[in-house]
């Protein structure tokens, strides 16, 4: 019998991150194409009150949580993740009032170290607001607390 994806409890896992509930981050989905979040518009998630642009310290947390959940995706288990590196191209603004997605895929696991490739933006990856190249350390079971 297989085992359940772990993506199943993706969307329980965003709803239940204090940062991703606090700005309205929810689960989009994960497929072949990788882990989806979607942020919805909001006014006090703006950067420039002026232009109704979303701050760009969001949209980072954003690409960050996404890029770790396609880890997660990948491995098919929870393994304690951390952002080893992270490096985010800014292409252009999101457009103001419109929903912002976040596609993540983990393309390269290795032991001890994922590799992600992500993109931010409203309607297609194909015309990314951003696009985040990533790296995850895993945690290795033998790194589990023993007993004393």
């Amino acid at each position: 019998m297989d085992k359940p994806a772990f993506s199943a409890m993706f969307g329980t896992i965003v709803e239940n991150t204090p940062y991703m509930k606090a700005i309205g981050v929810s689960f989009d989905g994960a497929d072949a194409d990788g882990v989806t979040l979607r942020l919805p518009w909001r006014e006090d998630l703006v950067g420039d009150v002026e232009t109704g642009i979303i701050a760009s310290g969001v949209v980072t947390a954003l690409l960050d949580n996404g890029c770790g959940m396609a880890v997660w995706d990948l491995v098919n288990e929870f393994k304690p993740i951390a952002t080893l590196d992270l490096r985010i191209d800014y292409m252009r603004a999101a457009v103001p009032h419109r929903d912002l997605l976040v596609t993540a895929k983990c393309y390269k696991l290795t032991r001890s170290i994922g590799f992600v490739r992500g993109f931010a933006y409203e309607d297609s990856p194909d015309d990314p607001v951003a696009a985040a190249q990533s790296a995850f350390i895993i945690a290795s079971p033998s790194l589990k607390a023993s007993a004393q």
